[in-house]
């Protein structure tokens, strides 16, 4: 059960939301969720560790970012089956729409200058 808990509690959050809707486009390093979401770097890193410790996410250094991608096969059947459902929400959702918008527009290469 508590595994359980885990997935809701990281889908109850409507940030969280967004970034599982926006990891379905691409994957995405932390400065291009944080230019989506206009949240601080500490905050979407907080809310990236519960979505990764639910299963939900994966992430991937690759190179001098770290990729974070929806998983597409989770070890846990919650997971499995409500990832999927997922994609099918909120595809109306205007603020779902414009976050598609700019994650298909933020280029990691102008906002991740180190």
């Amino acid at each position: 059960m508590r595994h359980l808990i885990k997935v809701f509690k990281a889908l109850s959050d409507g940030n969280r939301l967004r970034i599982l809707k926006m990891l379905e486009v691409r994957p995405l390093c932390v400065c291009e969720i944080t230019e989506v979401l206009q949240l601080a770097p500490s905050t979407v890193s907080k809310h990236l560790a519960l979505l990764r410790d639910a299963g939900l996410i994966l992430d991937e250094k690759i190179g001098k970012w770290v990729n974070f991608s929806t998983n597409d096969a989770p070890n846990q059947s919650y997971v499995s089956q409500l990832l999927p459902l997922l994609q099918q929400w909120l595809p109306d959702d205007p603020q779902i729409q414009r976050d598609r918008e700019k994650v298909l527009a933020v280029d990691r290469d102008q906002l991740c200058k180190s």
